[in-house]
């Protein structure tokens, strides 16, 4: 099994396969848009915008599992996304992270990641980063500012 074999739903309810972003550096985000870490949308666009024709991609997962912080249908997420943040990555159905609900995407995540954080998500922002073979390279904490780790995104699109 690898990242690749999974297949999500896009915020309008599209099925897509992973599979579409092999060979590219991914950091996948679960989110929120009423969140204390919601400004983190701004500094997430600018890596996007920075490293987007290098092969990089960022993958939103909108959250509603910590305090419904995530309030609304998959399209209004994103719409209030592209209006607020003038978001351009793609943003996916709102999803569980933890739990009984929880996207076989996530379970994967947490259970495959080389940096021992715990098997739980704790709350919105965790990002996952994923190198262009599809190996989770580490786990970063919803305080972990996307500008702490571009050095390591610059390193794996090499």
């Amino acid at each position: 099994m690898s990242i690749y074999d999974f297949k999500v739903n896009d915020y309008k309810g599209y099925e897509v396969s992973l599979e579409k972003y092999k060979g590219k550096v991914l950091l996948i985000v679960n989110t929120a848009t009423k969140c204390g870490f919601t400004p983190q949308y701004d500094a997430l666009e600018a890596m996007y915008a920075k490293y987007k024709d290098q092969g990089f991609e960022i993958l939103d997962f909108p959250c509603n599992q910590f305090f419904k912080q995530a309030p609304g249908t998959s399209e209004e997420i994103h719409d209030a996304c592209v209006l607020r943040f003038a978001i351009a990555f793609p943003q996916f159905e709102k999803i569980d992270v933890n739990g009984k609900n929880e996207h076989p995407l996530y379970t994967y995540l947490k259970e495959n990641c080389p940096v021992d954080t715990g098997k739980k998500i704790k709350w919105n922002f965790t990002k996952f980063l994923v190198d262009r073979d599809g190996n989770i390279v580490n786990r970063f904490g919803p305080a972990e500012k996307p500008e702490s780790f571009d050095a390591k995104v610059a390193e794996l699109l090499g």
